[in-house]
C-alpha cells in the first residue's frame, strides 16, 4: 500500500510540473525551427530525418524531435515512421510539425519511388570506409597501410581504393561466389582476426551496403556518376541551457545531379570542444560545462560546422544597456549576450592614449601629447586622436613592416635575393602606403608582377620564392589565410580543399619564367606560357582552378593575371575576410579567427557575424586601410580595459575584456630608445632611424 501511494505521489508530482513545463513553453517559445526546411526523396531506399527546434526568447534552443507532433497533410505518397520520412509513391505532399502554439509545414517531393538505385562504389561504399575508420592515419590510411592493405588517406584516390580491393590480391579480399564470406566483410565483422577489431555487425546498414556491392558484382562505378558538391548540417546553431542537454545533429549530402539524401549514418563527426559539448558516432550531441564548441560532421571530402554554446541552468543575467559606438559593439555584444557574459568597464585617457599611439603609430605618447590629451574636456577628443594619428606618417612606417614581414622580405632567403632588390621592393611597398593605395591594388600589382627585379621590385615576390608549389601555398596562406600544405599529399582531414584543389591552384603559377638581367644581381620575371603541373595520382596536367572557385578561362593569358583578378574581386570573401582578420589581431592581440593564418572550416571564426560585416564594409571602403582602423578604434569594444570581471574572467575568444599584450620586438626598442633618448644606428637607415622602418628581415 505504501508503494502504490508513493507512485501515486510521485505520478502527481510529475504531471504538475510537466504542465508547468507545457506552460512555459507556450509562454517563452518564439520560433519552431524543422529541418530540412524541404525534402526530396528519390529512390525506394532514400529517407529524410527531421530535428525539430525550439528557440525561446532568450535565444535558449531545445530539440524537440521526440515530442514534437508530425502528420501527413495531402497526399500520402511518403511513410511516417515517428520523424523520419520514407517514400512510397511518386508525388508531392506536405508535413505538418507542431509544438506548443507553433507549427511548420514542410513540402515534400517523391521521385522514382519505384526504383532501386544501385550500390555505388564512391558513393556507398567508400563512405562506409570513412565511417568505420579504414582509410584514416591510423589505420589502412597510413602511408604503408595497415596488415598489408592499404587505403588512400580519407578517400583522396577512389580509383585506387577500387584497384587494391578488387584486383590487387585476387579473390582475397571480395568473394563473389560467397559475398558475405568475402573477407572485407568478415574482418570488419571481427569474423576473422582484424587489427582494427569489430566494426559493425551483420544487422547493420553498413554490412548490408558491402554484401550487396560484391553481390552486385563489386562493379567500378560509371564515369559519370554523380559526385558529392557539398553537404548541409541541421540545425545552423545552438544555445543549450543546463548540462546533459541533448540535440540531435543531421547531415544531408548535395550532389551534381541535383539530387541529396541524408547521409547522417555515414557522416563523421568531431566537436571542438568536449568538455563543453561532446558528440557521439550518431551525431548526437550532449552539453557540459559552461562554454562554447564547434560541432564538426566530416562526408566525402566535406567537412561543416554549428557553433553550439552551453550557459548554465537558471543563470542569473540580464543584458546591460551599454552604449555602442557602432556596429563592432553592436556585433561583439550580441555574442556576448548569447554567452551570459558582461564587457567590462572602459579603460582611462591614459590606458587609452598609451594603447592607441602605440598601435597606430608604433611609439609611446610624448608628455605634451599626454598633458594636452589629458586636460582635454573635449567629449570626442578619444575619436579626434584617433583621426590625428591616423594621419601620421608613422602609421603608414608601421604597416609597412608588417606586409614586409608576410612578404618574407629578407637577404637571407634560399635564392640570395641582394639588398639592393630588397631595398627596391620595401621602397615599392613604402610608395604604396604613403600614397594610401587600396591594399586589393597592391596585392593585384604583386600577384601580375613582370620585368626586372630592380626596375619592377614587385617581381622579388616571386625571386625571393621559387618553388612552383611553396609559391602556391605562400599566396593561399598570406592573402586568403588557407593552409594548403595537407593537401598536397592526401585529402585535407579538417577542411574541403582535396588534392584537386591544392594542385589546380598551384597550376597558376607553373609558367612563371626567370632570366638574368645584366646585372648579375638582377633577375627578370616574365610569363613563359608554358609549363604544367601533374597530379602525382595518375600524373594528370591540372588545369588551374580557383580555390573554391571554378576552372578559368586562361588561354594565351597570364595564369597570374587571371588568378589576381580574381583574388582582389569585391566578391572574394575568402581575401577580405582575411585582410580584416589580420587588422582586427594587431589592435586586439588575437584573430576573430585564431590563428589568423590557419582559416578552415574546423577553425571557425569566434564571430562570424563580426568578421563578415567588417569584410563588408572593408569592399565598401574600397580597401582602405585607415577608415577600416578608424572603425575598430573608435569602437567602444576596443576601448574596453583589460580588467577582468566575474563573468569575463575565464574568456578569451570574444572581446570581452582588452588583452595583455606583448610589443613587436621593433615597437619595443622603439620605445625603449624614445624614452631614454638613445638613438640606434641600424644598416643601410641613417642615425636615429625606428627599427619599424629597417628594411631587410634578416637584420
Amino acid at each position: 500500500m505504501n508503494t502504490l501511494r508513493f507512485i501515486a505521489v510521485v505520478g502527481t508530482v510529475l504531471l504538475v510540473e510537466l504542465a508547468g513545463w507545457q506552460e512555459r513553453c507556450a509562454a517563452t517559445l518564439r520560433q519552431l525551427e524543422v529541418y530540412p526546411e524541404s525534402i526530396m526523396l528519390e529512390t525506394a531506399a532514400d529517407y529524410q530525418a527531421l530535428s525539430v527546434i525550439a528557440r525561446y526568447q532568450d535565444d535558449t534552443c531545445e530539440d524537440v524531435t521526440a515530442t514534437a507532433k508530425v502528420r501527413i497533410v495531402g497526399d500520402a505518397c511518403v511513410a511516417l515512421d515517428q520523424a523520419t520520412v520514407f517514400p512510397r509513391i511518386d508525388g508531392t505532399t506536405q508535413l505538418c510539425v507542431s509544438y506548443s502554439d507553433k507549427e511548420v509545414q514542410v513540402p515534400i517531393t517523391v521521385k522514382q519511388a519505384g526504383r532501386q538505385r544501385p550500390i555505388s562504389f564512391r558513393l556507398d561504399v567508400m563512405p562506409v570506409f570513412m565511417r568505420a575508420g579504414c582509410n584514416n592515419g591510423a589505420c589502412h590510411g597510413s602511408a604503408r597501410g595497415q596488415d598489408g592493405f592499404g587505403l588512400s588517406l580519407f578517400g583522396y584516390d577512389p580509383d585506387g581504393d577500387y584497384q587494391r580491393i578488387t584486383r590487387e590480391m585476387g579473390a582475397r579480399r571480395i568473394n563473389l561466389a560467397q559475398p558475405a564470406r568475402s573477407l572485407l566483410v568478415e574482418k570488419s565483422l571481427g569474423k576473422v582476426p582484424h587489427t582494427g577489431g569489430k566494426l559493425f555487425d551483420d544487422q547493420s546498414a553498413y554490412y548490408a551496403t558491402l554484401v550487396r556491392w560484391i553481390e552486385d558484382g563489386a562493379r567500378p562505378d560509371p564515369s559519370d556518376i554523380a559526385r558529392c558538391v557539398g553537404i548541409d548540417i541541421y540545425p545552423r546553431e545552438l544555445l543549450l541551457a543546463g548540462e546533459n542537454r541533448t540535440a540531435q545533429l543531421r547531415v544531408r549530402a548535395r550532389y551534381s545531379d541535383g539530387s541529396n539524401r541524408d547521409v547522417t549514418d555515414l557522416a563523421v563527426f568531431l566537436s571542438s570542444n568536449d568538455n563543453s559539448v561532446s558528440i557521439d558516432e550518431q551525431g548526437l550531441m550532449r552539453s557540459g560545462k559552461r562554454g562554447e564548441a564547434f560541432v564538426m560532421a566530416r562526408f566525402d571530402t566535406f567537412t561543416e560546422g554549428i557553433q553550439v554554446v552551453v550557459i548554465p541552468q537558471n543563470l542569473q543575467y540580464q543584458r546591460p544597456d551599454l552604449p555602442v559606438h557602432n556596429v563592432i559593439d553592436k556585433l561583439v555584444y550580441e555574442k556576448l549576450d548569447k554567452l551570459r557574459i558582461l564587457p567590462s568597464e572602459l579603460c582611462s585617457d591614459e590606458v587609452f592614449l598609451r594603447r592607441v599611439t602605440l598601435d597606430i603609430t608604433g611609439l609611446l605618447p610624448t608628455p605634451a601629447e599626454y598633458r594636452e590629451f589629458i586636460g582635454s574636456k573635449d567629449p570626442d577628443k578619444r575619436n579626434n586622436l584617433v583621426d590625428e594619428l591616423l594621419n601620421r606618417k608613422t602609421f603608414s612606417e608601421l604597416w609597412v613592416m608588417k606586409w614586409a614581414e608576410l612578404l618574407q622580405m629578407r637577404t637571407d632567403n634560399p635564392n640570395k635575393v641582394s639588398t639592393k632588390a630588397v631595398l627596391a621592393y620595401y621602397n615599392w611597398l613604402v610608395d604604396r602606403f604613403a600614397r594610401n593605395v587600396p591594399i586589393n591594388e597592391i596585392v593585384a600589382e604583386l600577384l601580375s608582377a613582370r620585368g626586372g627585379t630592380f626596375q619592377n621590385p614587385a617581381t622579388n615576390y616571386y625571386q625571393i620564392e621559387r618553388d612552383t608549389l611553396k609559391v602556391s601555398e605562400n599566396v593561399a596562406q598570406v592573402f586568403m589565410g588557407i593552409r594548403t600544405q595537407c593537401a598536397q599529399c592526401h585529402n585535407h582531414p579538417f577542411d574541403r580543399w582535396t588534392m584537386d584543389d591544392y594542385y589546380g591552384f598551384a597550376a597558376f603559377f607553373s609558367q612563371i619564367g626567370r632570366k638574368d638581367a645584366e646585372d648579375p644581381r638582377e633577375v627578370i620575371v616574365f610569363n613563359r606560357g608554358r609549363g604544367e603541373v601533374k597530379h602525382p595520382v595518375g600524373e594528370r596536367e591540372m588545369k588551374p582552378k580557383f580555390l573554391g572557385g571554378p576552372e578559368p578561362d586562361v588561354q594565351r593569358r597570364d595564369r597570374r593575371q587571371v588568378l589576381a583578378q580574381w583574388l582582389t574581386a569585391p566578391d572574394n570573401a575568402l581575401f577580405t575576410r582575411n585582410l580584416v582578420n589580420i587588422v582586427w589581431a594587431h589592435f586586439f592581440g588575437i584573430g576573430i579567427v585564431e590563428p589568423v593564418d590557419d582559416v578552415r572550416i574546423s577553425n571557425p571564426p569566434s564571430n562570424p557575424q563580426l568578421l563578415d560585416e567588417l569584410a563588408r564594409r572593408f569592399v565598401e571602403y574600397d580597401y582602405d586601410f585607415k577608415r577600416l582602423v578608424r572603425d575598430i578604434c573608435t569602437s567602444r569594444v576596443y576601448q574596453l580595459s583589460s580588467r577582468p570581471n566575474e563573468s569575463n574572467a575565464l574568456d578569451t575568444r570574444n572581446f570581452a575584456r582588452a588583452a595583455i599584450r606583448r610589443l613587436r620586438a621593433e615597437t619595443l626598442l622603439d620605445a625603449i630608445s624614445q624614452v631614454t633618448r638613445t638613438p640606434n644606428k641600424f644598416r643601410g637607415l641613417p642615425r636615429g632611424a625606428r627599427a619599424v622602418q629597417i628594411a631587410d628581415g634578416n637584420v
